[in-house]
């Protein structure tokens, strides 16, 4: 459980760096951006931080 929890946390992390470098390079490109990937993104940012807060109470 430790294992997951580490492995959760650290795609999380990675996410999270990910969308904030892919974010506003998307906001300030002149090329038209995919709106559904973006919130899709967004998205799955959400639900790792509701597993990492969930995962958190097992882990003691």
């Amino acid at each position: 459980m430790n294992l997951l929890f580490q492995v959760t946390v650290f795609s999380f992390v990675a996410f999270s760096s990910l969308l904030m470098i892919g974010v506003p390079i998307a906001g300030i490109t002149n090329v038209s951006w995919n709106k559904t990937t973006l919130l899709t993104g967004i998205g799955v940012w959400f639900l790792l931080v509701f597993i990492v807060g969930a995962m958190s109470s097992f882990v003691v």
